[in-house]
């Protein structure tokens, strides 16, 4: 790791929708390639970086369950959206000349490899950015917490979190409510009891139980991902009380 950064191996969360440009819907080429070329400026940082990228511009299984879809077929097919995404995304990086590997928590050997824990290490330690794809593989569960789980056993040591249009975590929503507040830091137990929209309750109470800190930053903000890689105040910290370096913005 380079003396100048805090950390060694990271995982960044980015959603669907960041791949899918103006359309709001679907993958646009020239969305991939901005997020490829800002996870290829963070990894010649010299981190290892995993990846783990949402499938709510392709379907949100939540979304059809409420409509009468079974829940577990939903999530199965939200969980395929993630794959077409980091199929894209895979593309993108590697026309930039950095190497990846694609692994999938659903077996599709055609595309991808199995996850498999130490197989992630190994490519890690070798310079290659892991995308891991397809949720945990199991219905009822996010990608949120995939991202969290897989962050945890890959030994990482912060969660980047990039949100779509959102610079941070609010008491309320600020594209509603101009009058919400924003918060530079916040205890884990903070966001649960009030909460905030920072992830779902079982993501971010996996992050709690095995202590991993979390930057909830906008993804479109150019520079974001490389600022919060380099350890530089973006967005909201969430992590433990002695962790915290200040409280609601402004307060």
């Amino acid at each position: 790791m380079p003396d100048s950064l805090p950390y060694r191996r990271i995982l960044v969360k980015l959603s669907g929708e960041a791949l899918a440009g103006e359309h709001g819907f679907g993958i646009d080429p020239q969305a991939a390639r901005r997020r490829a070329e800002e996870l290829v400026a963070v990894h010649r940082l010299g981190l290892e970086m995993a990846v783990v990228v949402g499938g709510g511009n392709i379907f949100r299984g939540m979304a059809a369950a409420s409509t009468g879809m079974e829940r577990a077929t939903a999530d199965y097919m939200g969980m395929l959206g993630t794959v077409m995404n980091s199929l894209a995304l895979q593309a993108s990086v590697e026309a930039l000349g950095v190497p990846t590997r694609l692994q999938t928590a659903i077996e599709m050997r055609q595309v991808a490899e199995p996850f498999i824990r130490r197989r992630a290490i190994r490519h890690l330690e070798k310079g290659r950015i892991v995308i891991f794809a397809a949720g945990t593989g199991n219905p009822y569960f996010s990608t949120d917490t995939a991202a969290v789980l897989r962050c945890i056993e890959i030994n990482g040591e912060i969660l980047l979190m990039g949100k779509n249009g959102v610079d941070a975590v609010y008491n309320d929503d600020p594209r509603r409510n101009p009058a919400a507040a924003r918060f530079r830091s916040l205890d884990y137990m903070d966001a649960l009891t009030q909460r905030l929209q920072v992830m779902d309750g079982t993501a971010l109470t996996l992050c709690m139980e095995n202590k991993l800190p979390i930057i909830v930053f906008d993804a479109n903000g150019e520079g974001n991902l490389v600022r919060a890689a380099r350890g530089e105040r973006v967005g909201t910290y969430v992590g433990e009380p002695s962790a915290l370096a200040g409280a609601i913005a402004g307060a």
